[in-house]
């Protein structure tokens, strides 16, 4: 029998070891600018003004609906900037977080918020040959043709 002190069985590991803090693999500073992960930020951000200016500059037939794709326009703009903003200033080099999963989660929800307003976009531009009122002996089309053809390149 062996005495208490001289156990058979090993001291239990150090959880720390197990779980080190995460690495960021994602450059810092203009370096961002050269990966993917930049360039989509980077269309993200141009994208993003570019239907914010399309969608600013029509007539708002349908309030409801293209106020959720300003909405998502600017929001993913803003975002978009911070995101880049914590590369570019070395700010993801002193936060602890798995940069590659925040990265991805960020794109992702981006995507799906995109994908979103493109559809209330192209559902207000499908909308087009309908009249403004339904009761008016005029023939008013929700969108007219300039309009129109603003809308179809805010879709795209």
């Amino acid at each position: 029998m062996l005495p208490r002190e001289a156990s058979s069985m090993p001291p239990p590991p150090n959880p720390a070891a197990y779980f080190p803090p995460p690495r960021v693999t994602l450059p810092s500073g203009l370096d961002i600018l050269r990966t993917y992960s930049g360039a989509v930020i980077f269309l993200e951000i141009l994208f993003g003004t570019i239907v914010w200016i399309l969608v600013a500059s029509t007539h708002v037939p349908l309030p409801l609906l293209q106020g959720w794709v300003m909405f998502v326009a600017v929001t993913s703009w803003f975002l978009s900037i911070v995101f880049l903003c914590v590369f570019l200033f070395g700010y993801a080099n002193r936060i602890a977080v798995n940069w590659n999963q925040t990265d991805f989660l960020f794109h992702g929800a981006t995507f799906v918020f995109y994908f979103g307003a493109f559809l209330l976009q192209a559902a207000t531009t499908s909308l087009h040959h309908f009249p403004r009122k339904f009761n008016s002996t005029t023939q008013e089309k929700i969108l007219d043709d300039h309009e129109y053809n603003i809308s179809i390149a805010a879709s795209v």
